[in-house]
């Protein structure tokens, strides 16, 4: 059975994995795109997370690549009502920043390369300490009433600021975020113990972490230095490389015990584990192809034991 989760006071239901659509435009051409989006919602994914940045930091891009293309197989597939679709602001370079004004005009450009009139939920993707909160609060709020977004979320917060957000929305009757992205996996704990799992918690906010295969070292790809460096590896093998210590290998060798008995593949078990966390609706991951999406959608049938599910968190400790 497929595991299902409910944002947190909306009523958007998604099938309990989101596909990062920060490849599309990248390291996925249109073609590569259109197949893998076509793959995921055929094997039960319905949540797609994009920004309005996606991918300006590659050369010869300038932002918006990755919610164009999804727009483009939207249009194509006749697949607007299907699917769940999430979307950030303040990356882009020509809208950088969480000043009202912005906010306003970027939600603007990404419905127009989205090719929609709603984005289901929309995140401040990391915070402006240059831009009054209560200004941000407000203007997010004010796309709510427009119907512009149906929900609210915040990505790359402080627990600290995350909670002013939640206390200014409180006081000035303003719509109140419903999810919450961080960086969270079994080799990146610190969401659990750095006040953002108890934010969380306390205002029952839906977490959907990134990196939750720690940049493909969960998936088992790289297990020496030289696995990183080698001719091919993915544009990520750098950050996963960090990984390799006694503690990182120590989690691969869990994961491997667990991966046999259950006679899947390592990213199955990681993002299960992730998925069966307290608070966590779901988690995300992408694939710059479609042989890389059996591994990421069986996560949605894998049910870990507490037995399995203790072995990995003490091996993560």
């Amino acid at each position: 059975m497929v595991a299902r989760s409910r944002i947190a006071r909306t009523d958007i239901e998604i099938a309990a994995l989101a596909f990062g659509g920060n490849v599309f435009g990248w390291t996925a051409d249109r073609d590569a795109s259109f197949a893998v989006l076509d793959a995921f919602t055929a094997g039960g994914g319905d949540f797609i997370d994009t920004a309005d940045g996606y991918s300006h930091w590659a050369p010869g891009h300038s932002g918006g690549e990755s919610e164009t293309i999804i727009g483009e197989w939207l249009a194509a597939r006749g697949a607007r009502d299907r699917v769940v679709i999430a979307s950030k602001v303040s990356t882009h370079p020509d809208f950088a920043g969480l000043a009202a004004s912005n906010v306003r005009a970027a939600a603007d450009a990404s419905l127009r390369r989205l090719g929609t009139d709603r984005i289901d939920l929309y995140y401040a993707h990391y915070d402006d300490p240059q831009s009054p909160l209560e200004e941000t609060v407000a203007a997010f709020s004010e796309l709510v009433d427009e119907g512009k977004i149906r929900a609210i979320g915040i990505s790359n917060y402080t627990a600290e600021r995350a909670a002013e957000w939640l206390r200014i929305a409180a006081a000035g009757g303003f719509h109140a975020p419903v999810a919450l992205q961080p960086d969270y996996s079994l080799v990146e704990r610190g969401y659990e113990t750095n006040g953002l799992r108890a934010v969380a918690e306390d205002a029952d906010l839906a977490v959907f972490p990134y990196y939750s295969l720690a940049r493909g070292f969960l998936a088992g790809k790289y297990r020496t230095a030289a696995d990183a460096a080698a001719p091919g590896a993915s544009v990520r093998a750098e950050g996963a490389a960090k990984y390799l210590d006694e503690r990182g290998l120590a989690v691969l060798t869990a994961l491997d015990e667990v991966a046999r008995a259950r006679g899947v593949q390592l990213a199955t078990v990681s993002l299960a584990w992730l998925r069966q966390q307290p608070t966590v609706a779901a988690p995300i991951a992408s694939a710059r192809n479609t042989e890389q999406l059996p591994a990421l959608l069986a996560s949605l049938t894998l049910e870990l034991d507490r037995a399995e599910l203790d072995a990995l968190t003490a091996a993560s400790a």
